[in-house]
């Protein structure tokens, strides 16, 4: 292309190596909805070849955006937290954005402080996983805003991406029930947290669709972490059981610590007790035995975030909750008792 080695690559270069018009290499490098995928990956191509580099400060200047996003999620050290982290972050990056990201460590007050930061840093749109379930100081930040997590369901003049978590817990549950499992144990989070009273409600549909008692289930609450899980574990031992003992976790980093102590008291898992998770994070895999979950889709929740904040900035929300369908990883973690447990009448004792 014969131009000086000083002078840096314009957007009329990539067009011209991509052979189209100037506003279609724009708007391809933008984002734009409206480019198809060829013409996009032939756009982004050229760039490449050129050494183009979008200057975001002009971009910016001329459409009143930042091309930045933020996300608060509550607690980055959550591999499933992170998944969704990277499922946001490679989003936007398909749109030519940047994303800024926060951990509230599940303080309301953090969270506000992140928020105000983003602000602050004229980003033009924030995804929340709100921590309190009194988030009601929104408008104050003036932020296009996307919810994610459980808590969401209490705004439902937000926008929001989750789990379906009611589909998850059957799952889970019926995958026990066909191990042999029809009452167990359950390890949940916080009284304080939706997330828990979401997770119940679905099992009590779960116990009336099945003619199950769900006062025979043991609860033992904790925090969402290993340590939650391992001190939760532990008192569901001290308890008088006859027989196998199955465990359904809120999560798969309380199940990890209902594992280690089932091994702290000297028992086997799965021989003497079985533990079900629910995340589906990558360290289970890699668990003595291999921790069986139900495996929520934290990539794809990030991705359908930054898709649907896209729209809330473009001021055209649906304004709904968008539930996307977990999955059953099965690994090494549950007995099958399924050959021996006997026919029994429906709610009569446990595991």
């Amino acid at each position: 292309m014969g131009q000086s080695r000083n002078r840096r690559p314009t957007i009329i270069d990539v067009a011209e190596r991509a052979g189209v018009s100037k506003s279609t290499a724009a708007r391809a490098l933008a984002g734009s909805s409206n480019i198809t995928e060829e013409t996009r990956e032939r756009v982004v191509k050229a760039a490449e070849a050129v050494g183009y580099e979008r200057n975001h400060l002009a971009v910016g200047m001329r459409s009143g955006r930042s091309g930045m996003l933020g996300l608060v999620i509550p607690d980055i050290t959550n591999p499933f937290w992170a998944d969704v982290a990277r499922g946001a972050q490679d989003r936007a990056a398909r749109a030519g954005a940047s994303l800024l990201v926060f951990s509230s460590d599940w303080d309301p007050e953090a969270e506000a402080a992140h928020l105000r930061t983003l602000r602050r840093a004229r980003v033009d749109g924030a995804i929340v996983n709100p921590v309190s379930d009194s988030f009601d100081d929104l408008d104050r930040f003036g932020l296009p805003c996307l919810f994610i997590g459980s808590s969401a369901e209490r705004f439902p003049d937000i926008s929001s991406v989750g789990s379906d978590i009611a589909q998850a817990v059957r799952l889970g549950l019926d995958h026990l029930v066909a191990k042999g499992h029809r009452a167990p144990a359950l390890i949940l989070g916080p009284k304080s947290r939706l997330a828990r009273a979401r997770f119940l409600r679905a099992v009590h549909e779960h116990c009336v669709e099945r003619d199950i008692d769900p006062a025979i289930m043991p609860i033992e609450d904790g925090e969402y972490t290993v340590e939650g899980g391992r001190e939760a574990m532990k008192r569901l031992l001290d308890q008088p059981r006859v027989g196998h003992l199955a465990v359904f976790a809120a999560n798969d980093m309380m199940a990890l610590g209902a594992m280690m102590a089932v091994r702290d008291a000297g028992l086997d898992c799965p021989r003497d007790v079985s533990v079900l998770g629910f995340d589906g994070i990558p360290s289970g895999e890699f668990a003595w035995p291999g921790l069986t979950t139900v495996a929520k889709p934290g990539r794809a929740i990030g991705e359908r975030a930054v898709e649907g904040l896209f729209d809330e900035i473009e001021h055209k929300p649906e304004h709904r909750r968008i539930y996307m369908p977990c999955r059953l990883l099965e690994r090494g973690s549950l007995a099958d008792l399924s050959s021996m447990a006997p026919k029994r009448a429906a709610g009569a004792g446990r595991n």
